[in-house]
């Protein structure tokens, strides 16, 4: 059983057991129940949302947050003596995906 949900703007492939870095999250540790689900595929039987569906959940659990690659970002101007060099690290969010819960 596998299905595709949406996370903060973002579509994931999902299936249970598995872990998975997702952009921050507001909630702290814990289980979270994901209900934006757009496609549910067990066995042979495909259901697809319009555009999310109805009845259907992930549970999942959030198990820590993670930095990503340090990202350097330069800017420049020519002949203007304009220079600026800035950092970004994303903070990112871990996931294992428990359980496909459908009624």
């Amino acid at each position: 059983m596998w299905a595709i949900v949406e996370i903060g703007k973002k579509q994931y492939f999902i299936e249970e057991g598995q872990s998975l870095e997702v952009e921050r999250l507001k909630e702290d540790k814990g289980e979270i129940f994901l209900d934006k689900v757009l496609l549910l595929a067990c066995d042979e039987k495909v259901k697809i949302g319009t555009p999310y569906l109805d009845n259907v959940k992930v549970k999942a659990e959030i198990k820590e947050e993670l930095k990503g690659k340090k990202i350097i970002v330069y800017k420049c101007k020519r002949r203007k003596k304009y220079r600026k060099k800035q950092g970004h690290r994303q903070i990112y969010t871990l996931l294992k995906i428990l359980q496909i819960v459908t009624s």
